[in-house]
């Protein structure tokens, strides 16, 4: 059964920096692609970021592109997402999911269900 655990949120002042980390449990994550999504107070969910099971192809929506960095570690189980440069607009719950694992990655597309998240609050 898949299961990830979404850590590493936590309140950022505007153009600091944080790293959340989705870390799986009792499965091997080299072999799914993964993807971050967040939500925002009143807003629907939306994909912020994935990557292929390799790490060598990665996805990001306009917004975080240039700011966020998503990479793996598939020796600790863990996608992690570098967030440089957090502005207001980035904050909400993040959570990670495996998505479809699609030759060219052009989009993050969620395949399973979703963890507690981990909520993240830029702000001065």
């Amino acid at each position: 059964q898949l299961q990830l655990v979404e850590s590493g949120g936590g309140l950022v002042q505007p153009g600091g920096s944080l790293r959340l980390s989705c870390t799986a449990s009792k499965f091997t994550l080299e072999y799914y692609a993964i993807g971050w999504f967040r939500q925002a107070p009143g807003k629907e969910r939306e994909g912020v970021s994935c990557i292929n099971n390799s790490g060598r192809r990665t996805n990001y929506t306009d917004s975080v592109k240039g700011r966020f960095t998503i990479s793996r570690n598939n020796a600790k189980n863990t996608v992690y997402l570098q967030m440089n440069n957090p502005k207001p607009e980035d904050t909400g719950v993040y959570y990670c999911s495996a998505v479809v694992p699609t030759a060219v990655l052009d989009k993050c597309v969620p395949t399973l269900g979703w963890g507690q998240g981990t909520q993240v609050i830029v702000s001065s």
